[in-house]
């Protein structure tokens, strides 16, 4: 085996491991820039309306919000130059094909940069609803960003909106075939979902862990109650958008779901394997659970529904089936988990009117964040390894795209040091904001405050000219 080859197979792996690591990384904070700013909104809705703690809570969860997407712009454009940087090839040929969202995203990222610092400026200078409309454009900003770079990696998992001449050449583009492809229906209703399950459950734990510690007060209570709330809502209707969007890989990218499903044999009656490592030279399965029929059922709502086999593809272009299929399975694992801790809050509020008081509850619920991470980094393993060899499904090898400058396990290296940094940072700001709210909510209970006292519209009075401030901030340390 020559040098030169074990040059370039160590320079794409070190090009797909900076990649993983990096969009695995800049996606959970990506979920918080979708999601978080409409939870915040909730807030902010019910404070106007009279609640003094939902105030305080969207208040102090607009500087959360701040500090994140600060640090997702970081993550982000290191992205964007690994994108062009790793991968030559790919923006080489079809830059001008897919890379039109990308111009839009930047767009919807300046916007949602400029209402940001609008929203956090207007505390205190602005009547409440008008403050209250400039968040509004916050979270349609966020979710255009979002649809333009799910539009994109759609495109790369359904190629469309333009013509390959035999030289390679890339002819007679159609912008909108291209950001309207195939993926768009049911990738971006996935992410957006997810988005929503990511941030409510992240943030509701949060909260689950302090009532766990005791802090049971109605300020806690609905910290928790808001963006679980909002997490429980979207998890029923993620598991309907997922299946829809298994039964399009099903049609669209029949190898990656045989690679989901460990199919080796084209044919019906194929069973759901759970769990299981199969042998990728004689398609053996071992330690799995196998349930007859089912994967053919849900494909096709039959058990004669026929679904083609690895067995059937060149194994140089077969994905790694076992990654592929175990991400599937802890993605679903980890979902239905939620879930259940959805249903549970859900059946308890419906009968009783309040969160279920055993600690059962809040000690599941504490996890909630954790699952939901774990069910988005490994849903978007399945979609980006289960493409692979391709990085433009049957039309560009990963090998073909990833530059040939080398030395790219030190620009792995600087990207790891850069993200490390910058997440540390963003860590230990909000942390120091969390114990200064935490001494301060203190300080106000030893003084005998209670918040359905204070004057809710008080964040929005003008500052005092010369001396400290008053209401809200004088009242409960909110600084």
């Amino acid at each position: 085996m020559s040098s030169s080859f074990l040059l370039a197979s160590s320079d794409l792996l070190a090009a797909r491991n900076q990649m993983a690591f990096t969009l695995g990384v800049h996606i959970i904070l990506a979920c918080f820039g979708v999601a978080f700013p409409a939870i915040v909104l909730i807030a902010n809705w019910k404070g106007i309306r009279g609640d003094a703690d939902a105030l305080l809570l969207a208040r102090r969860w607009s500087k959360v919000m701040a500090v994140l997407f600060a640090v997702g712009a970081v993550t982000g454009t290191v992205l964007s130059f690994e994108l062009g940087l790793l991968w030559p090839g790919l923006m080489g040929r079809y830059g001008d094909v897919f890379g039109i969202p990308f111009a839009f995203e930047a767009i919807f990222f300046f916007t949602e940069a400029i209402f940001i610092a609008i929203y956090l400026y207007g505390w205190k200078r602005l009547p409440p609803k008008k403050h209250f409309l400039t968040g509004i454009p916050i979270v349609l900003a966020g979710a255009g960003g979002t649809f333009s770079i799910v539009s994109a990696n759609g495109w790369m998992n359904h190629p469309s909106g333009f013509t390959e001449l035999p030289d390679g050449s890339i002819v007679d583009i159609q912008p909108l075939a291209a950001i309207f492809n195939e993926g768009v229906w049911h990738q971006v209703p996935h992410m957006y979902l997810a988005a929503y399950i990511v941030a409510g459950c992240c943030v509701a734990s949060v909260y689950a862990v302090g009532m766990l510690k005791g802090r049971r007060d109605r300020y806690h209570t609905l910290g928790f109650c808001i963006p679980f709330t909002v997490a429980a809502i979207a998890l029923p209707l993620q598991f309907f958008v997922g299946d829809q969007a298994a039964r399009a890989v099903y049609d669209k990218q029949p190898v990656k779901f045989a690679a989901m499903e460990l199919v080796w044999e084209t044919g019906p009656n194929q069973p759901e394997v759970i769990g299981g490592i199969m042998d990728p030279e004689t398609g053996e399965i071992s330690w799995g659970i196998q349930i007859p029929d089912v994967a053919s059922i849900l494909s096709g709502f039959s058990p004669d529904t026929v679904i083609e086999g690895l067995a059937d593809v060149p194994p140089e272009d077969r994905p790694p089936a076992n990654i592929v299929h175990l991400a599937f399975d802890v993605m679903i694992f980890a979902g239905s988990a939620l879930l259940a801790m959805a249903a549970w809050y859900g059946f308890v509020w419906w009968r009783r009117r309040r969160l279920p008081k055993t600690r059962w509850f809040l000690r599941a619920t504490a996890t909630s964040g954790v699952l939901a991470v774990i069910a988005l980094e490994a849903g978007w393993i399945v979609t980006e390894v289960g493409r692979q060899p391709w990085v433009v499904y049957g039309h560009l090898r990963t090998e073909d795209a990833v530059t040939d400058a080398g030395g790219l396990w030190w620009w792995f290296a600087l990207a790891v040091a850069i993200y490390v940094v910058v997440i540390t940072a963003g860590i230990v700001v909000i942390r120091t904001m969390a114990k200064r709210w935490q001494a301060a909510d203190a300080a106000a209970a030893e003084a005998g405050l209670a918040a359905d006292t204070i004057d809710p519209h008080a964040p929005y009075a003008p500052r005092p000219r010369g001396r400290a401030d008053t209401g809200a901030d004088a009242e409960r340390g909110d600084r």
